[in-house]
């Protein structure tokens, strides 16, 4: 089990909660931001945390949903459509600035140490907009949403960036499938992996969507990843 901190808003205007696991001892060989879904930070979320912890990392889960709602907790098999409801409503940029208030957090956290990131669905998508547009050591992406309309960034990603995707995503169509490997394959800091014939939310933690090979396979995936670039 974790434990909630608060950290300050990059631009003064409150205070947002995360939920921090670190491994046993609390001698964590680097940090991981773990960035929501559109559920929140729902039991799936703190799940990964406490995953990475036993890995030997801290791992760190912002309530990026705050300035709509904070705690938001949703079920993806029972509420999906009121997740949905919100990712209009949420202020991505505002959402960046939150995950670089919590690398500096994490970082603190762990003595100046490396911070990497690992995000699912929305946070998927920021997974990449934070290699683009902040320092963060390492990031990985699993089904990222509209990540087709940000390859003009491509550029600023200086850091490696591992995204996972699922060829029948029916949220990430094959025509964006398509435009993220003709602009990333190049990249020599980007590594895609596909999934064939696996659908959005196949790496949850729990519920539903899950399938157990392909997520197993992912996630081994990115602790090499994770272990190559941030330790």
């Amino acid at each position: 089990m974790g434990n909630t901190i608060a950290i300050t808003a990059l631009d003064g205007s409150g205070n947002f909660n995360a939920y921090v696991a670190e491994p046993a001892g609390g001698n964590a060989k680097a940090a991981i931001i773990v960035i929501q879904e559109v559920f929140g930070i729902n039991a799936g979320i703190r799940d990964k945390c406490d995953s990475l912890a036993k890995d030997g990392y801290l791992a760190i889960a912002p309530d990026l949903f705050w300035r709509l709602e904070p705690g938001i907790e949703l079920d993806p098999d029972t509420q999906l459509q009121q997740a949905l409801d919100l990712f209009p409503k949420f202020d991505q940029q505002k959402g960046i600035e939150d995950i670089e208030a919590t690398i500096r957090a994490a970082r603190a956290l762990v003595n100046g140490g490396k911070v990497g990131a690992v995000g699912y669905c929305l946070g998927g998508r920021l997974a990449y907009m934070a290699a683009a547009r902040t320092d963060i050591d390492a990031s990985v992406g699993y089904y990222g949403v509209g990540i087709d309309g940000l390859l003009g960034e491509s550029h600023a990603i200086a850091r490696p960036l591992m995204l996972h995707i699922p060829t029948s995503d029916g949220f990430v169509p094959p025509a964006a499938q398509k435009a993220m490997h003709d602009g990333l394959d190049s990249h020599p800091r980007v590594t895609l992996h596909d999934y064939e014939g696996l659908d959005h939310g196949f790496a949850t933690q729990f519920g539903k969507r899950r399938d157990e090979a392909a997520a197993t396979l992912a996630d081994g995936r990115s602790s090499a990843f994770f272990a190559e670039h941030l330790v």
